[in-house]
């Protein structure tokens, strides 16, 4: 942030000095180049990642009482943007060795529920790219959208595309500590399907097709303002390098881990990870935690409740999800973000060669 300090001003003095604050120059500049940047051709910018969760259901068509299928282990993001519209969420497990979306149990659940399933979402966890060839080929034969959940996932890349090029429409976040983070909330929904990012476009301004005629059921207001679009528009070239960075962090603290099978970090082998957190999976968390906590090394949990377990969903969600169940008890996530020093990477691997 300090690096940045004067030409963060210098966009936010830009935008003051414009007199624009509300879907303005900034904001279709940046729609633009991140549009590019995802190798999509729409981009829309709103108010933030749960806000694009929300509105990229309602503009594919899922209304209250559609089923929407997705995990459990992601936070409960797109659990609260089903919710909002009234949707169903239908819960699958995840893959043991990546905590991504186990595609045999998504397409069992396809087989037992299609009809009833109005979207998709998949959600590129802790940076790590799921391969959605697989998943689209088992939606696309039942006319199942597929919605990216990009919020960690800025920048991977995997078969020359991007997170947020490969499903339906896809939602992004912008939060201050994603790789590509606003100086406060932001979000944006990206798509190639016109009718869907028009559709948007509606949702994010009180569902206007004109200035105070609301036509479209769902508007709000949601709109990415001009000093956050500034402020994206700076940082997003820095997105490669930012994201590289964070991908050898990762590789240290894996090789410091000590030879066994007991811990392992969720690697970062190559562009397919944006490396956006550094997740320690381990039998022994409390313990574990508390070691690092005592050599200095701050830690956090990515995610400690499933959200078939959230009081939120007492008595709506009887779902056993084994693999997402017993992850929620070992995922423990180190200091992982491009401004670490090399001396504090250092005392982290350091903490890590020294757990019992």
């Amino acid at each position: 942030m300090a690096a940045q300090r004067d030409s963060l001003h210098a966009a936010v003095a830009r935008v003051v000095d414009s007199g624009w604050f509300v879907l303005g120059p900034e904001t279709e500049a940046f729609e633009r180049e991140f549009a590019e940047y995802v190798g999509v051709s729409e981009c829309v910018g709103v108010g933030n990642g749960t806000d694009a969760l929300e509105l990229a259901l309602i503009a594919i068509g899922v209304t209250a009482g559609d089923m929407v299928v997705t995990v459990a282990n992601a936070g409960m993001y797109t659990t609260a943007a089903a919710l909002k519209v009234g949707a169903r969420p239908l819960f699958v497990d995840v893959d043991p060795d990546d905590l991504l979306v186990d595609v045999t149990a998504l397409g069992a659940t396809l087989d037992r529920n299609g009809s009833e399933i109005r979207a998709v979402v998949v959600t590129h966890l802790y940076g790590q790219l799921v391969d959605l060839a697989p998943v689209v080929g088992l939606c696309a034969p039942l006319g199942i959208p597929v919605v990216e959940d990009c919020a960690q996932a800025i920048g991977a890349r995997r078969d020359g595309r991007s997170a947020g090029a490969s499903g339906t429409v896809s939602a992004f976040s912008f939060y201050p500590t994603k790789n590509l983070g606003a100086l406060g909330d932001g979000g944006a929904v990206v798509t190639d399907d016109l009718a869907v990012a028009a559709r948007v476009r509606q949702l994010r301004q009180y569902g206007w097709d004109r200035k105070y005629h609301s036509v479209v059921s769902g508007g709000r207001n949601s709109r990415l303002d001009e000093i956050q679009a500034a402020v994206l528009r700076l940082r997003l070239p820095a997105t490669v390098a930012g994201n590289a960075i964070r991908r050898s962090i990762l590789a240290r603290y894996r090789d410091a881990l000590p030879a066994g099978p007991r811990r392992m970090v969720l690697a970062a082998l190559d562009d397919s990870h944006s490396g956006h957190l550094a997740v320690l999976r381990t039998p022994t968390r409390e313990a574990d935690r508390a070691h690092l906590a005592a050599a200095g090394v701050t830690t956090d949990i990515h995610y400690p409740v499933p959200d078939h377990h959230q009081p939120v969903l007492a008595g709506r969600s009887t779902v056993s999800l084994p693999v997402t169940e017993a992850a929620a008890g070992e995922v423990l996530t180190l200091p992982c973000f491009p401004q670490l020093t090399d001396n504090e990477v250092v005392r982290v691997c350091a903490s890590l060669r020294a757990l019992a």
